[in-house]
């Protein structure tokens, strides 16, 4: 009976005991009304139970409050509004062992680490990993400057400069460069810049080692083929791609843009003495063009000069002039060429620019895709009429068919020149009128030369010319001016050229090329459009024939080019047409060979004692208007400080559509003493 006792007295206090640990978990707390955050406990709190009371136990609705289980933290609404200033809490806590933090040292075993002044120490596995904050490391630097130029001989002109750079790493293998510039000093980068599109460069670039991707002013360029030679300033956006591996090399880039300008070439001849304003024009005749920035390419005789007030040139972007400095005297002996892209706005023009290389050791290959075109529905300076429209695509290619009347009805104003029509001697034409009552046209005129028009100008000191009717004399035209405008056709130009080499060993080397173009002078028309395609095509071919202590090559070199093939520049040198003799417009298709040897000797035990050789023989024709042969040598001599170099070309042409043969025998020999 007593071990019963005992043990009913012993399990009841154990289940007191558990029940009051259990007990335990359930709080209840007062707290005061307060607006900031009320901390219940410093761990984390149990979410399957909560509830928040007023002083009559009432609970308090749950919108009025805001509870973080996980720190334990009450937030009372700003909405929420009590009559007395404590509240009850009833919350379930987690156990101890779940929320107790556990220590591998006790607290009072370790020393603030502010605590001493030895330098401490430790090992980090991570130690060889890169971190890279993102744009850590952007630099930007630049400056604007402002100055007056004044001169005995011009008025006083204010000049500003902008130059901004940024550049630096945005991740590990990412970086950033861009650009913002624009110099409106008059004789360097003409430009008053009042829209974005009119600074001299702005661009924004992302790149790595393997790639990159540039928006804003970009400079398109190819060198590295005959038949697509170019290079043109544009604004858009390019992208360029590496994959490059041990043993090959491949590049795939494409860009779309739109144009600022199209191509040009003005070619004059010096005048003595007179270092310009030399006038550029543009590609039809226009007096007035406004050239791209830097976008221009001078020679004087074949020779490439540099741009700047210290060197050659300068010009004078705005009014299309190129002026010469007193460093570089213009005689009369002087060819002056100058390459150029001018603003020639008429279309939204899109260019698209696409390609891919790849290499090899033995051998390479790639291909190029160029398009420039108008987009026809997008005329800038123009506003086509449905009836202007039809004039167009009856015209086909010819630019004389691309003209229509330029009158249309009009409103009276006193400050209009207005005209209404009337008949002289049976032919209806436009005569002034200021009357209100008459029908009025507003009527433009256009120049079209001496004795080729019906109209006259009849006072030319109103605020605007008055233009008056003359009847012919005998059938011959007495005016110089009709009432027509003159339409520009949107256009179109195409080229995709596709290129290989092959190199066997090192005696041998074998290249080609093949291009097409597509060249539509009016999207309007399908008249005339059997003569846009063309072709071309280039083979180059040299081998060594001896090699030991002088070698011996041969070369071949072949190309021929349709006559309807059209390139975006110019196909050969800058002094092609003077080296050939080639005046007036060449008909037919073109096929030139050149051909020659290379001599070349050197020595062993001095290797300043060098030897070249080169004999050329070239043959050009066009098939319709011109046959020529030229021969050339080339001798060039080292011997330690002596330097004599001779070069020989003999011509012989015959320009069958004038029927006029020319012969040319020039010969040059230079001698230079001195240090090489």
């Amino acid at each position: 009976m007593l071990k019963k006792l005992l043990f009913l007295t012993v399990f009841f206090w154990f289940s007191a005991l558990q029940a009051q640990e259990t007990e335990s978990l359930y709080k209840t707390k007062k707290i005061v009304t307060s607006k900031d955050t009320i901390r219940l406990e410093k761990v984390s709190i149990n979410s399957s139970f909560f509830e928040l009371l007023n002083t009559k136990n009432e609970p308090i609705d749950s919108t009025f409050y805001k509870i973080d289980f996980q720190k334990g933290f009450l937030l009372l609404n700003e909405k929420f509004q009590s009559a007395s200033d404590t509240l009850i809490v009833n919350y379930l806590k987690y156990p101890d062992f779940l929320t107790k933090e556990y220590s591998l040292y006790k607290s009072d075993q370790i020393v603030s680490s502010d605590v001493g002044t030895e330098k401490l120490y430790r090992i980090d596995n991570n130690a060889n990993a890169k971190k890279v904050t993102p744009f850590d490391g952007l630099n930007t630097s630049g400056s604007i400057t402002r100055g007056i130029t004044v001169g005995n001989n011009q008025s006083t002109v204010l000049n500003s400069n902008l130059d901004l750079q940024i550049t630096g790493k945005i991740s590990d293998k990412v970086s950033l460069r861009a650009s913002l510039q624009d110099n409106n000093i008059p004789l360097q980068d003409g430009g008053y810049s009042q829209k974005l599109d009119q600074f001299d460069n702005i661009f924004m670039e992302l790149f790595s080692d393997d790639w990159n991707i540039r928006a804003g002013d970009v400079f398109l360029e190819n060198r590295k083929t005959q038949f697509l030679s170019f290079n043109k300033k544009v604004q858009g956006i390019s992208a360029s791609f590496d994959f490059d591996t041990e043993k090959s090399k491949t590049n795939v880039f494409a860009s779309v843009a739109f144009v600022k300008g199209q191509y040009a070439k003005s070619t004059f001849i010096g005048q003595e003495g007179n270092q310009g304003p030399y006038k550029l024009k543009g590609q039809n005749g226009e007096l007035y063009v406004l050239v791209i920035s830097g976008s221009e390419r001078v020679y004087v005789n074949g020779v490439l000069l540099k741009r700047g007030e210290n060197n050659d040139y300068v010009i004078d972007y705005n009014a299309g002039e190129i002026v010469f400095t007193s460093l570089f005297t213009i005689t009369s002996e002087m060819r002056i060429n100058v390459e150029y892209q001018y603003s020639e706005r008429n279309y939204n023009r899109l260019v698209t620019y696409a390609g891919a290389t790849h290499e090899n050791k033995n051998w390479s290959f790639g291909g190029y895709v160029y398009s420039e075109n108008d987009m026809k529905n997008q005329p800038l300076q123009q506003n086509l009429s449905t009836a202007q429209v039809q004039i167009l695509s009856e015209a086909g290619d010819n630019i004389n068919l691309m003209k229509a009347l330029s009158a249309y009805e009009d409103s009276y104003a006193d400050n209009k020149i207005l005209y209404k029509k009337t008949l002289v001697n049976s032919v209806e034409v436009y005569e002034y009128s200021n009357n209100p009552a008459d029908v009025l046209y507003n009527v433009r005129f256009s120049l079209v030369g001496a004795n080729a028009g019906n109209y006259i100008i009849q006072n030319n000191n109103s605020v605007e010319r008055i233009y008056q009717y003359v009847a012919p004399v005998n059938g011959v035209l007495q005016g110089n001016y009709e009432p027509i405008v003159q339409l520009v056709a949107p256009i179109k130009l195409q080229v995709a050229t596709f290129l290989g080499k092959y190199n066997p060993d090192e005696k041998t080397l074998v290249d080609f090329e093949l291009a097409v173009s597509n060249n539509d002078q009016n999207l309007f028309s399908k008249i005339d459009d059997g003569n846009n395609e063309g072709v071309a095509f280039k083979t180059n071919i040299k081998k060594r024939l001896f090699s030991k202590s002088w070698n011996l090559d041969v070369f071949g070199n072949y190309q021929y080019v349709q006559q309807n093939f059209k390139s975006v520049e110019r196909l050969y040198n800058i002094e092609f047409n003077r080296d050939w003799n080639l005046t007036g417009t060449l008909l037919g298709n073109q096929s030139l060979l050149v051909t020659g040897l290379n001599f070349d000797l050197y020595s062993k035990k001095e290797t300043s004692n060098i030897g070249l050789i080169n004999y050329q023989f070239e043959k050009l024709d066009f098939s319709e208007s011109y046959t020529g042969s030229r021969h050339t040598t080339t001798a060039l001599f080292k011997i330690k400080n002596w330097t004599i170099e001779n070069n020989g070309s003999f011509l012989n042409s015959d320009a069958t559509a004038s029927t006029s043969k020319f012969i040319r025998n020039q010969t040059r020999t230079k001698y230079h003493f001195g240090k090489n």
